[in-house]
């Protein structure tokens, strides 16, 4: 008995391996190890042998956290066209076999006490209960975008149509009212695998005891007060904001181009690490970027090996040198976001990217383009307004005039102060969040107690 009460306690974490979930997941594992004295091992799902980029977020860990990549499986009989969220929830159900082995092999060696997972993962707490080991999850996204997850098996239920046919809006609980066509793309089609496997775990979200989310009081507390109000729902716990911040210690072209800049003169464009624009759409870019006469820090990408400078119009670098600097595939964003030249961001609205932004403060201009990101611009021009919003033309494009005219707000116009001044007080706020007396601060030693206990 004796020997029990002096190991320490063991949570086991399954993250699923893209990026926009890996680094979150990876912060929230050194906020729990370095304090709260836990000891943890990550757990990664595959279908493929780990990137580089992937054994460099878990590498970050260092060396007190146990990091597994579970062997890949397979998926040839999954059709090629399908889902991310079809794929998630598949490799997790063919990796069950092999968490078991470790689980079985972590509650014989350590008092583990909870199995933590991926918003795509809740299969992994059939497991955990036969270790009789506490389910939860953590939810990398918003509060907004947990209460849809969370009311859409009475959505469904409700609406035969599809969501985007819907004439009024959906009233999502705490939260504001979403046009149906704005919901999560892997739910626009109700028909399609993706649909099935994201109610799937929707309905199985009650099962946890908890969920933690990647957001603090200050931003989302009307979501936070709606879950507080359904006693049927698992004990949420806003931790964020939890961020990459970066190190000081890179110094790539772009920063070493950042540092000739005036003080919050560049504005920065990137849509993430799987945001790629069409042929026609970049080149409206390209072409508003230029017209804006604003300075800019444009990371393009292109599909396959392409090369993405030959996507853009002819003469735009030349036309745009020293104003504007081009960066083919990354950029280290943490630096540049941090950057005292950078005064605002065009953003697919990832929650990665917006959780940065608040942290140092930079305005946005939205330009969402799948998962949930239509439902982050909503939040973010409509509800929180920190974020100028662009009309797409009757094309389908968002055209160069546009373009020009929102980026120029952003950076010199009414508008574009105001969604400044705003975003300065979240940053203030998300600080706050995270300080020693902090909301964010407070709610996890409240759930790690609870593991303790």
């Amino acid at each position: 008995m004796a020997e029990e009460q002096t190991r320490m306690n063991h949570v086991a974490i399954l993250a699923h391996p893209g990026m926009g979930h890996l680094i979150p997941f990876a912060e929230l594992t050194k906020r729990l190890v370095d304090h709260h004295n836990l000891s943890i091992t990550f757990i990664v799902p595959t279908i493929s042998p780990p990137s580089k980029a992937h054994k460099s977020v878990v590498e970050s860990l260092g060396g007190s956290v146990n990091s597994i990549f579970l062997p890949p499986v397979s998926l040839h009989d999954v059709p090629k066209d399908a889902k991310v969220e079809t794929i998630a929830s598949l490799s997790v159900l063919r990796s069950l076999p092999s968490l078991r082995e470790i689980l079985r092999s972590l509650s014989e060696s350590s008092k583990l006490v909870a199995l933590v997972v991926d918003i795509f993962c809740t299969d992994a707490f059939d497991v955990a209960r036969e270790f009789n080991v506490s389910p939860y999850i953590f939810f990398p996204s918003n509060a907004m975008t947990l209460s849809l997850f969370l009311y859409l098996p009475e959505l469904d239920e409700k609406v035969s149509c599809e969501y985007r046919e819907l004439e009024e809006t959906v009233k999502i609980p705490g939260s504001v009212a979403i046009q149906g066509k704005d919901l999560l793309d892997p739910i626009q089609d109700r028909k399609n695998e993706a649909y099935k496997y994201v109610l799937h775990q929707a309905k199985r979200y009650r099962l946890a005891e908890g969920i933690m989310v990647n957001s603090f009081l200050d931003l989302e507390g009307g979501a936070l007060s709606a879950f507080r109000e359904d006693p049927g729902k698992p004990l949420v716990y806003l931790i964020g904001p939890l961020v990459n911040l970066g190190s000081d210690s890179d110094e790539s072209e772009c920063l070493r181009w950042l540092h000739d800049r005036p003080h919050g003169s560049v504005v920065y464009v990137s849509f993430g690490s799987a945001g790629i624009l069409s042929y026609h759409q970049m080149t409206e870019l390209a072409l508003g970027l230029e017209m804006s006469e604003q300075r800019f820090l444009w990371v393009v990408r292109a599909t396959n090996d392409e090369d993405p400078f030959d996507n853009l119009p002819k003469g735009f670098l030349d036309r745009t040198r020293g104003r504007g600097l081009v960066v083919p595939s990354w950029a280290p964003q943490a630096q540049v976001l941090r950057h005292g030249s950078t005064g605002g961001f065009v953003t697919h609205c990832g929650w990665n990217s917006t959780l940065e932004s608040m942290v140092n403060g930079v305005p946005l201009v939205a330009w969402p383009l799948y998962a949930e990101q239509k439902m982050n611009a909503v939040l973010l021009t409509q509800e929180i307004k920190v974020a100028l919003s662009l009309k797409v033309s009757e094309n389908g494009l968002i055209g160069r005039e546009e373009i020009a005219k929102v980026v120029k707000d952003l950076m010199e116009g009414e508008e574009g102060r105001l969604v400044r001044n705003r975003m300065k007080e979240l940053k203030d706020s998300a600080a706050k969040a995270l300080s020693r007396d902090g909301s964010s601060t407070k709610a996890l030693p409240e759930l790690v107690m609870r593991w303790k206990k």
